[in-house]
């Protein structure tokens, strides 16, 4: 085959891709409602299959395993609720009876200190004569903003049977795919092209430990730092401090905006509560100081480990990408497809730096010698003897 039609080939295979891809999320645009409860189910059987697979290598039979572990799943999901939801209800009830204390606090003491180092006036915003003013003007609009979302709220009644459904039919599709997952494996595995059998495979097995590295790992983390904040708000004596440990733990899939977020809630709810007594805010930010500290030295080394995983802001762009995308279903995919995109990036930056657009026309050999004796630019040892 001569070069200009093997060029044409390679090009019309390429648009092939391409068009596929659109069509692919296209479809999973349309769909993205009846997918959400699959690609859910989906990832719970990933986080899964390495226990059951665990469990086949010790002679269970896959669908033994599988049941072992679907029940400990339910079980441990159960237990979550059976002790966290009573405790964030009596926490959310001690915050909705709080509200007027920290309302106070805002209009007398933290405006009013904003105020006197920005000379702003914020606290004439507040008042109430100017904020009916303010209602009056805007009433008619309002009043077609609530119309409108009355209405929809009036039309989704199938939607809200549709998540009923969906949460019903969850536990089913997720013991299915714990079942048949290397079946899925491998029958999507027959689907790649041949001759590129060996590179998807790397790239594959690439993406499964980057997301692997931030879903098991990250996930296990989150959970301790919220249990670390959680009990050591607790014990400081903020009453708050379960709810607000809870908060930061899962914003800790992010490093240090959980921490943040979890010392702004920590030392506001402090002041209000100790009624501006520093010793209650320091000890708030002991809990926090001694969990970053645990997390960096103790819980990412020995749960994460070296493994990669995703940049912050790569997560935050992904999920708000997927989200304005696809809605919730592209919340969901928003991981595993950053995983992958991470993947894909090096192996493009590999192949471009084995490339002749990076070497150049040097001799490739030529240049590692010289960079291997650190003689970068200097003459080469024939050319120093006139050879």
């Amino acid at each position: 085959m001569d070069l200009p039609s093997a060029s044409a080939s390679t090009l019309a295979r390429r648009w092939q891709w391409l068009i596929i891809a659109v069509i692919a999320g296209w479809l999973i645009w349309l769909l993205a409602p009846v997918l959400t409860p699959f690609v859910l189910a989906a990832l719970l059987g990933w986080l899964g299959d390495p226990w059951v697979d665990r469990l086949e290598r010790r002679g269970r039979s896959r669908t033994t395993a599988v049941v072992l572990v679907f029940t400990l799943m339910v079980l441990l999901l159960s237990l979550a609720l059976i002790i966290l939801v009573p405790m964030i209800e009596r926490q959310i009830m001690e915050l909705v009876e709080s509200l007027p204390t920290y309302r106070d606090w805002f209009v007398q003491t933290a405006i009013p200190w904003v105020e006197q180092r920005t000379g702003l006036e914020l606290v004439s915003w507040l008042d109430p004569q100017r904020i009916m003013e303010w209602i009056r003007g805007h009433w008619q609009q309002a009043g077609g903003v609530a119309a409108t979302f009355f209405g929809h709220l009036s039309r989704s009644g199938f939607a809200v049977m549709a998540w009923v459904a969906n949460i019903v039919l969850l536990p089913i599709l997720t013991f299915y795919f714990l079942r048949d997952w290397d079946k899925l494996v491998e029958r999507i595995a027959a689907l790649v092209p041949r001759d590129h059998i060996g590179t998807v495979g790397r790239l594959a097995r690439e993406s499964n430990d980057v997301l692997g590295a931030f879903l098991r790992g990250q996930f296990l983390v989150m959970l301790a730092l919220g249990a670390i904040y959680a009990a050591g708000l607790s014990i400081v004596g903020l009453k708050l401090g379960l709810l607000i440990g809870i908060i930061a733990g899962l914003i800790s899939f992010v490093p240090y905006l959980g921490t943040a977020i979890g010392i702004v809630l920590g030392v506001v709810a402090a002041l209000v509560q100790s009624g501006g007594d520093w010793t209650l805010v320091a000890l708030v930010m002991a809990v926090f100081v001694v969990g970053q500290m645990l997390e960096g030295y103790v819980l990412t080394p020995r749960i994460v480990g070296d493994r990669i995983g995703l940049h912050p802001v790569a997560v935050i762009f992904a999920i708000m990408a997927g989200g304005q995308l696809f809605g919730f279903l592209g919340m969901l995919l928003a991981l595993p497809v950053a995983a992958v995109a991470n993947v894909m990036l090096r192996y493009a930056h590999e192949q471009y730096t084995r490339s002749p657009l990076y070497a150049g026309d040097r001799p490739a050999i030529l240049l590692d010698s010289y960079i291997d004796n650190g003689a970068i630019g200097e003459t080469p040892p024939q050319d120093r003897d006139g050879k």
